[in-house]
């Protein structure tokens, strides 16, 4: 069975309470990286249900308050990305939620940059947020929402990627994934998991050339 009840058909759980994660890495210094895209979604979905996160408890900032009539525990692992899972089992075994009511977001370098991935269980991949997730939690059957950060370049260092400097034109993009990725949230605990995916698996639409592009590609063609 795992650490927690895995569905609803279980007695003993908190059915309308739900744990919602943002994985990252606490600090100044990790703040705007690719690596802190749970905790960027995170704080767009608190500041939209009007929740404020900072109560420290459970080796995470933990907020609360509703969505669509039910209870949520937003929290920000405050461990590193590595050992994210403490904060996370902690967290949902004190709430006493099943595995099913367990959402947890994060960035994702084999998705395009600004896409959106729900699934409703799921290895770790090669993520290792997620894989101490999955180890503390004992279960694989959670909603996760994935947010596209891209894959470093043939020789570019893949740490640097991650946490490094973000540029300009990319955060805009970052942004408005993790408005996406907030409102999948929302729908997960509002809808259900498989309407948000109807809703929110998709790429990020691709910018529009310009005519002096557009007319570039075409001589290439010829």
């Amino acid at each position: 069975m795992g650490l927690l009840r895995r569905n609803k058909k279980d007695s003993g759980f908190a059915e309308d309470t739900y744990v919602i994660v943002g994985l990252g890495n606490p600090g100044k210094e990790y703040e705007n990286t690719r690596h802190n895209m749970g905790f960027r979604a995170l704080d767009v979905l608190a500041s939209d249900a009007g929740i404020d996160i900072r109560r420290a408890k459970f080796h995470a900032l933990l907020g609360q308050g509703k969505i669509a009539g039910k209870k949520v525990i937003l929290a920000k692992p405050q461990t590193y990305m590595n050992n994210s899972g403490i904060a996370v089992r902690e967290a949902a075994m004190f709430y006493n939620v099943p595995s099913s009511n367990v959402i947890v977001i994060y960035d994702d370098i084999d998705l395009p940059v600004a896409s959106i991935r729900i699934r409703k269980s799921g290895g770790p991949g090669t993520h290792n947020g997620m894989k101490s997730v999955v180890q503390h939690l004992g279960v694989k059957d959670f909603p996760r929402i994935r947010i596209g950060v891209g894959a470093a370049e043939p020789g570019d260092d893949l740490i640097e990627r991650v946490i490094g400097k973000v540029p300009k034109s990319e955060q805009e993009l970052l942004d408005k994934a993790a408005a996406e990725a907030a409102k999948a949230a929302y729908d997960i605990v509002a809808l259900g998991a498989d309407i948000a995916m109807n809703r929110h698996n998709h790429a990020p639409a691709k910018p529009k050339k310009n005519k002096e592009q557009a007319d570039s590609d075409d001589n290439n063609n010829l």
